[in-house]
């Protein structure tokens, strides 16, 4: 097998579709989860993409995902609703939140909607920026077990919350709390090469850049991501009645446990002025900053997103690049469910 093979979009989100499907997800919610998939692959973000087929897979046949959830939404007063994602998927608790959270903005200007209980949602960035397709301003973050150091912390206290903001007009910050993600961390695993110093540690709490050695991720600019980290899992998995943090940490058996919990934010900027002037102002804020003399080494001042969209565009076109072990681990996964790979050509 060649080192990486080259796929295009459409046949690459068919087939984890078919997978999914295959697995044992209704077809709405294979769908959707190809699609998170497959757009985290086409912004640049691969330790999001379709390399998560084969755990997914696992999951769902080990039962941690359930296969048979009905995500629902169980309580609306105001702009808040709550969703109970009985178990599922995550793209598939995460897509009736983000539906949800545009009509109860378009209803109350703003819609604040929970999700308890949903297993991994893939780039959390794929929700922001629906909802800011819709023509909303977008918060989505989501809160999951203790994987990060607490600033002081030896190990594992906080999660590496994933949190995205987004703006109609093309804007999209899509973050972690820590200093890199668990989905990095886990192809350096698989690849051998050094982490870059200072973004974990490893089971005695010492800095390590040896991946197989890693065990903590640490939190970015010290105090502050730590303390970002805690206040998602107060806003998302506490205000729920769901804590994960601290049912982990007093029972170490749930440090295993893969659900999250989640929120996400729509607000409506045309209460406070025109759709079009957002996006004017929004448009401009960009250009002037893009504009600002550039330091040393840098050819070009990128905005929240920008390099995720040029991303998109070019693989859009020319196909999506993925390593030829990963590919095969996906393979092997598709033949156990009797499901046909998409040709790829050498890249």
């Amino acid at each position: 097998m060649s080192e990486r093979i080259l796929i295009a979009a459409g046949p690459l989100r068919a087939f984890a579709r078919d997978i999914f499907n295959k697995a044992g997800l209704v077809d709405a919610q294979a769908a959707v989860t190809a699609d998170v998939l497959v757009w985290a692959d086409l912004r640049g973000l691969p330790s999001h993409g379709v390399l998560r087929i084969p755990r997914y897979a696992s999951w769902i046949g080990s039962g941690l995902i359930n296969a048979k959830a009905a995500p629902k939404v169980v309580l609306r007063k105001g702009a808040v609703a709550k969703i109970d994602g009985e178990g599922a998927i995550g793209p598939a608790a995460m897509a009736p939140a983000v539906e949800t959270a545009i009509a109860q903005a378009r209803e109350h200007a703003v819609g604040w909607v929970l999700v308890r209980d949903h297993t991994h949602a893939g780039a959390i960035g794929f929700y922001a920026l629906r909802v800011a397709d819709a023509g909303f301003a977008a918060i989505v973050m989501s809160a999951l077990r203790p994987f990060m150091a607490y600033h002081g912390s030896r190990g594992s206290v906080v999660s590496t919350n994933p949190l995205a903001i987004a703006m109609p007009g093309g804007l999209l910050l899509d973050m972690s709390t820590s200093a890199s993600s668990r989905g990095k961390l886990e192809m350096a695993k698989g690849t051998g090469k050094p982490l870059t110093p200072g973004i974990a540690l490893d089971r005695d709490g010492r800095p390590t850049v040896d991946p197989n050695a890693a065990e903590t991720l640490t939190p970015m600019a010290g105090p502050k991501g730590a303390g970002l980290s805690l206040m998602i899992e107060a806003l998302t998995s506490v205000a729920l009645g769901n804590p994960l943090i601290a049912t982990a940490l007093n029972d170490p058996k749930l440090m295993t446990n893969y659900r999250q919990n989640s929120l996400v934010v729509a607000m409506d900027p045309g209460v406070l002025g025109g759709a079009d002037e957002l996006k004017a102002h929004v448009a401009a804020l960009a250009q002037t900053v893009k504009a600002q003399p550039r330091a040393e080494g840098f050819d070009e001042i990128l905005m929240p997103g920008e390099r995720g969209a040029r991303e998109m565009e070019r693989r859009s076109r020319e196909g999506i690049s993925i390593p030829g072990k990963t590919w095969q681990q996906i393979a092997e996964v598709a033949r156990k469910f009797g499901v046909t790979p998409p040709s790829g050509a050498s890249a």
